[in-house]
């Protein structure tokens, strides 16, 4: 379904879309709101707080949420917390966040609003997104203004009863942590009166702190709005979604390298694969079916899970990280790692245990396993060279008394240690 607004431009049924897609876990008002997303451009936001100088992938379903919005004629703002990144959000968590300075914090909103900017068209001639900080109007504000004008319209029996507050009585809570939801609620009511923002999209923790917001702007002049959240991302076996071996998943490509990220996504469980097609992608539904019928006809293809790490890899770091990615990735499955760029290599190495070797004219491959980690003892090294198990820039090695020399080094210092089908591990000579 599509319909027209009032500027002429083409709208789709953002609801159902998002429905489609399993990304309405909430929504105030659902009729009414479906009703002005046909006939009206809808202006909506969601909120980043700067709690590190990048993004994870937990945050990336919220704001692939505000570029569908806007792709459908509305207009999506990206709301960087400059000011309640100073306070800290008790929202999912089990104890206080510790503090970070103003002079960090402002550091990484500057970074948090670079890394929105490959995601949003801020620039779009007709409905360009738009990016703002709330320190512009929370550091202004001083403490009687707070507690008289927008404090007042906040009962303590409301908050506590929000989930946010309630799940932290146990451990305790600060009332510096306790005042987020007034300043998250007065975002709200601040871009409604600038900006006739009608709609705030968050995570389903969020929920509290929306509907918060949905009560200030009715006590403090009233206007039409609305709440809608998504749910937060699971994992089918129950695990943290977001998390990698090395640890947190990162749209940061210096934090997280466009190879290890294409490989979180290329090792998608299959039970999760199609959601996360959903979630994630631009694809259509016609091609998301095709590649659910291709899973379950032949799940060991992996063609949904390809798909999916090519997707999201080209969304977040571009076609050229997916070519990277892919070319590694095929490099170190067909035994061709000498191919490699260095810049290559040295990406699929951060992805591997590594070790450090000084540098000599030959070493013993046993040590090299030892020192790789590949074997505990030397006694095992040797033992997986007889059983054939060992592989150098994936020629296999025979000998127990082999010496790596100079000459087989990739790009003059490196080697790529491999034992059985998977277990890698990279060297480089100093």
């Amino acid at each position: 379904m599509t319909t027209t607004t009032s500027g002429g431009n083409a709208v789709r049924d953002v609801l159902e879309e998002l429905e489609y897609r399993g990304l309405l876990h909430q929504v105030t008002n659902r009729e009414n709101l479906s009703k002005k997303l046909a006939s009206d451009r809808v202006v909506l936001y969601c909120g980043f707080d700067p709690t590190a100088d990048s993004l994870h992938i937990g945050s990336l379903l919220p704001i692939l949420t505000l570029v569908r919005f806007q792709q459908a004629g509305h207009q999506s703002i990206a709301l960087v917390g400059g000011g309640t990144g100073l306070i800290g959000d008790p929202s999912g968590r089990s104890n206080e966040r510790s503090l970070n300075g103003p002079e960090t914090v402002a550091a990484w909103t500057e970074s948090l609003k670079r890394q929105l900017s490959r995601f949003l068209d801020f620039e779009a001639p007709e409905n360009p997104a738009r990016l703002i900080s709330n320190y512009d109007w929370l550091a202004p504000m001083d403490i009687i203004a707070f507690l008289r004008d927008v404090g007042k319209n906040f009962t303590v029996n409301y908050m506590l009863a929000k989930d946010s507050v309630d799940s932290r009585l146990a451990n305790g809570i600060s009332f510096t942590e306790f005042s987020y939801m007034i300043l998250q609620s007065y975002d709200f009511h601040q871009l409604h009166q600038a900006f006739g923002c009608s709609l705030q999209i968050g995570g389903s923790d969020q929920w509290g702190n929306i509907t918060a917001g949905l009560d200030l702007i009715a006590k403090m002049g009233g206007g039409e709005a609305y709440g809608m959240t998504m749910p937060l991302v699971t994992k089918s076996d129950g695990k943290k979604f977001g998390k990698s071996e090395s640890g947190a998943v990162w749209l940061d490509r210096n934090k997280t390298t466009a190879y290890q990220f294409y490989q979180f996504w290329l090792n998608t469980d299959d039970a999760d694969a199609i959601r996360f097609l959903k979630y994630f992608t631009f694809l259509s539904r016609e091609e998301i079916e095709e590649l659910a019928a291709q899973l379950e006809a032949s799940p060991e293809k992996r063609a949904a899970q390809k798909t999916l790490a090519r997707e999201v890899t080209r969304i977040v770091h571009g076609p050229e990280a997916v070519e990277s990615a892919e070319k590694i990735t095929q490099s170190l499955f067909s035994g061709e790692v000498s191919s490699l760029s260095e810049s290559d290599l040295l990406e699929a190495m951060l992805d591997m245990s590594s070790a450090v070797v000084t540098d000599e004219e030959g070493v013993l491959l046993i040590d090299l396993l030892v020192a790789a980690n590949l074997a505990p003892s030397k006694r095992q090294a040797r033992q997986d060279i007889e059983s054939g198990a060992v592989y150098v820039n994936d020629v296999k090695q025979a000998g127990i008394d082999t010496v790596i020399g100079r000459d087989q080094r990739l790009h003059g210092k490196y080697l790529i240690l491999r034992r059985g089908k998977k277990n890698y591990s990279g060297v480089r000579f100093e």
